[in-house]
């Protein structure tokens, strides 16, 4: 407990705004979903989410100024950038979408990821390795969170659908009018943005390793586990389309995906060959 205090005194004000929003904004989210506060606390938890992200994208933009580099390296960093990410597309969704158990959900989840990136902060700013200073690091690191990101609430839906299938919400079309769609929808759409910023990120990452390492692949645990992740979707969109195949099944595989993201993103260690990885977080 000492130690997380600690870790504490070393955050900056933006750092705890965000850290303070997005709780504050999951609770207003959890009254409006069981029919509590109105319209009212709705547009209070939205500018809740937007006070979060305004002041995540403080704090990266503080350490890339700080840093003179992408502040994406470390575990800290990316989990910053992790939970910047989320906010966009929750952002997003929100435009089209009241569903104020997403916003539940998302917010919480941010704020749990603030928390480990509290655990995890690193209060001193390293150089990038000749590896990674590279025209190809910003964009294959920003393209894969934002998959997860995406990933992520395609998570939240498959839940959701387990839990109530047959609910139809609104979406608002962005020429007017508005069109109904289930949970189970929704995660598909989410899953085939995922899927292309998952796919986009792969083919950079193959461009960048060629021009840095001269191989396309080197089997590196990371990678590996990146492609288990990505076929899994791969077999999520062929199922999909195969007769007879059940909605509640796209929702387990969904959160299997998603399982396998958070592993690969953050459990890398854990394997024997975590040591020959240049990618795993240490």
């Amino acid at each position: 407990m000492s130690a997380i205090m600690e870790s504490m005194g070393h955050q900056s004000w933006l750092f705890l705004g965000a850290l303070a929003a997005f709780p504050t904004a999951a609770g207003a989210y959890g009254l409006v979903s069981i029919n509590k506060g109105g319209r009212w606390l709705r547009t209070l938890a939205s500018l809740l989410i937007l006070v979060g992200f305004a002041f995540a994208t403080a704090q990266i933009t503080t350490r890339w100024i700080e840093a003179g580099r992408p502040p994406f390296k470390s575990l800290y960093e990316s989990l910053l950038l992790f939970v910047w990410c989320t906010a966009v597309l929750h952002l997003a969704v929100e435009r089209f979408y009241r569903i104020s158990w997403f916003g539940f959900m998302s917010a919480g989840f941010m704020f749990i990821v603030m928390c480990y990136a509290v655990i995890k902060t690193d209060a001193e700013i390293v150089n990038l390795p000749a590896a990674l200073q590279s025209v190809w690091f910003v964009p294959h690191v920003v393209v894969y969170f934002f998959g997860y990101a995406a990933i992520f609430f395609a998570f939240v839906a498959a839940v959701l659908h387990l839990w109530q299938p047959t609910t139809k919400l609104q979406l608002r079309k962005a020429g007017g009018g508005t069109a109904e769609v289930t949970y189970a929808g929704f995660m598909h759409l989410a899953i085939l943005f995922g899927f292309v910023l998952l796919t986009a990120g792969l083919v950079i990452g193959a461009i960048w390793a060629k021009s840095a390492w001269g191989d396309y692949w080197v089997w590196d645990p990371k990678e590996n586990w990146a492609l288990v992740s990505w076929l899994l979707f791969v077999v999520y969109l062929h199922l999909r389309y195969t007769k007879g195949f059940e909605e509640r099944n796209a929702a387990i595989l969904a959160i299997v995906g998603f399982a396998a993201i958070v592993f690969t993103y953050l459990g890398m260690h854990l394997l024997p060959t975590a040591e020959q990885s240049a990618h795993v977080y240490q």
